[in-house]
Formats: C-alpha cells, sequence, structure tokens
C-alpha cells in the first residue's frame, strides 16, 4: 500500500486503456505516453497494461506502507527514495515506511510510476484507468489528494536479474508531428492546408488530457465550408479545427465530434505530443497511411527488443 503524502500538480491511475464501450460514449483514458506506461511495468515485473500512477508536471510525494518493487519511465521528475536521488528507467526496492519524491518534470512532462503486482483498484469497464471528465474509475474518478491510500494486489520484494532490471527511454525532441490526412480535408481550402502543414503552432495553458489546443497561423475553410459536421467517430490523435486552430485529442477524448478534422497525427507521434507542455511549439508535417503503418510496426518492434533486453535477466537466475 501506498500513501500519498503530497499530491503534486496532476496524478491520475491510468492503463492501457478502457476498450469496447465507445459506442457507449465512454471514453478510452488510458496512459497518454503508453510507451512510458509499457517500460516502467516491464521493469516493475508486470504486463504492460497494467495500471500505474501517471504523474503530469510536479510530482508527488508518496510513502510505502508496505515494502514493494516499483520503477519510473518517462520524463525526469529528479526521483528520490528516502532523500536519495534514483534514476528513472530502472526497477527499485522501497522499504516499509520509505518515502518516493518526485519534483518538477525536467525534459519532458509525464511519467509513470509501476508498482510490482499492480495496484488494488476495481475494475469499471473492463480497466482501472480515470475517466476526470465523467468522474469514475481509478481512485472514485479522480485525482488521489493527500492522505489517500491506495493498495497493492500481490507486491514483492525480489525480481530474478533485479540489479539488471534498467533499460534506455529516449524522450521524444523532435516535435514535427506526422499527420495523415483527416476525412473532412476537403472542408479546407488549398491555402488553409498549406498554412497548417508550413505554420508553427504552440500549446496553450488550455490544453489537457482530452485534447492540446495550439495557436498559430489561421486555417483556412474551403469555399461554402466551414467547422461544423455530421458528428463521427474521434480516433486519438485526431485534429479538430473549430475555429481556424487545430485542437489534438487525446486520451481523454470524446468519442464522437461535429468538427472538421485536418489530419491525425500518427499512432507512434502519439508519446512526443504527451510530453510536451503549455508554450512548447509544434508543426506539423504530411505523412500517409502506409508510411505511419511502417513507423508503427518500427516501434512495435522496438519496445519487443526492448523488453526482450529487460526480460533477459530471468534468464540469467
Amino acid at each position: 500500500m501506498i500513501e500519498i503524502l503530497q499530491k503534486g500538480m496532476l496524478t491520475t491511475v491510468q492503463d492501457g486503456g478502457r476498450r469496447g464501450s465507445r459506442q457507449s460514449g465512454v471514453p478510452v483514458c488510458g496512459a497518454m505516453d503508453m510507451h512510458a506506461l509499457r517500460l516502467a511495468n516491464l521493469l516493475a515485473g508486470n504486463g504492460w497494461e497494467e495500471a500505474a500512477l501517471e504523474i503530469t508536471g510536479l510530482g508527488p510525494s508518496l510513502r510505502f506502507a508496505e515494502a514493494n518493487i516499483f520503477a519510473i519511465a518517462g520524463a525526469d521528475f529528479g526521483p528520490m527514495l528516502d532523500g536519495v536521488a534514483i534514476k528513472t528507467n530502472r526497477a527499485y526496492l522501497a522499504s516499509k515506511d520509505s518515502v518516493l519524491t518526485l519534483g518538477a518534470a525536467k525534459g519532458g512532462f509525464r511519467a509513470c510510476i509501476a508498482f510490482c503486482g499492480g495496484l488494488d483498484i476495481p475494475m469499471v469497464l473492463g480497466s482501472r484507468s480515470t475517466c476526470l471528465t465523467a468522474g469514475f474509475g481509478g481512485l472514485e474518478g479522480r485525482a488521489p489528494r493527500a492522505g489517500d491510500r491506495i493498495g497493492f494486489r500481490a507486491a514483492r520484494t525480489f525480481l530474478p536479474g533485479m540489479s539488471l532490471r534498467a533499460a534506455r527511454y529516449d524522450m521524444p525532441r523532435e516535435t514535427a508531428l506526422r499527420v495523415i490526412p483527416g476525412p473532412q480535408s476537403d472542408s479546407f481550402s488549398e491555402k488553409g492546408k498549406r498554412s497548417f502543414f508550413s505554420g508553427t503552432y504552440q500549446i496553450t495553458p488550455e490544453s489537457n488530457r482530452m485534447g492540446y489546443r495550439t495557436k498559430g497561423p489561421v486555417i483556412e475553410f474551403a469555399e461554402g465550408k466551414g467547422p461544423n459536421i455530421i458528428s463521427d467517430g474521434i480516433a486519438p490523435g485526431a485534429i479538430q479545427v473549430p475555429g481556424g486552430q487545430p485542437i489534438i485529442l487525446m486520451a481523454d477524448r470524446q468519442t464522437v465530434g461535429g468538427y472538421a478534422k485536418i489530419g491525425h497525427v500518427i499512432s507512434a507521434d502519439l508519446p512526443i505530443i504527451a510530453q510536451l507542455r503549455p508554450g512548447d511549439s509544434i508543426s506539423f508535417r504530411e505523412t500517409d497511411v502506409d508510411t505511419a503503418q511502417t513507423i508503427l510496426r518500427d516501434t512495435a518492434r522496438r519496445l519487443r527488443n526492448l523488453e526482450a533486453e529487460i526480460n533477459y535477466s530471468y534468464s540469467a537466475y
């Protein structure tokens, strides 16, 4: 069990997401940076979709009410265990009453803390993820507060090859997001499309887990067209343009929407967005489905290789 001593800026319970309920209007949710979730869980000895704590901007302080193994992956929050600096992307054993403290994010914006055996959080519609917009899942549908306690389902104090359980996580540096033209790309003029693909956009403070609002060159609509459409499904990374400015829809996005979509950020680039913060600048680069699928396969292969590298430790014992 862990006790929340300080809540941080935004900490929520997230896992691989809530699938199979979008037809009922239920958002998928889940971790914003799925690569960080996967790595943290693998290091902690879990399946990759296990529920973890996702931290944003400024991390929390936690007390371990019982010993357990944990790992942090994603942005560097300067973690300290009992006042001693520890590393991101490495598994550690916390003793009973140990205190884990995380500061402000450096070189990114989000990280995941995974605990061996997983968190003792009820499943809601097949997931333990917190849906902040609807107020369910996770810890009573909200961010943890100081004094809250979250149990472990199966805490452990030893993993085979524990000293080898470390991995490299390259924080995204490229901010040119690759985009597949969207289903309503004909709603925009050629000038508007050029503005979108050649301009630089700044992430605004109104951005959150539901979507990243940006500000930059105005995207012009085609003659006789406008932002409104008959509502249709919203995929992760969809880029709506309700008022001439792009909004990139993320983990807590709505299931359907009535604004024209100029494009979709490819799946492999979604973790890049998750690590950006208000004030950061981005641009968009056009690509196609075949290229996006090739990039996704390459990404999946690298993650499988990373998983094999971590699990190599088991064969050494």
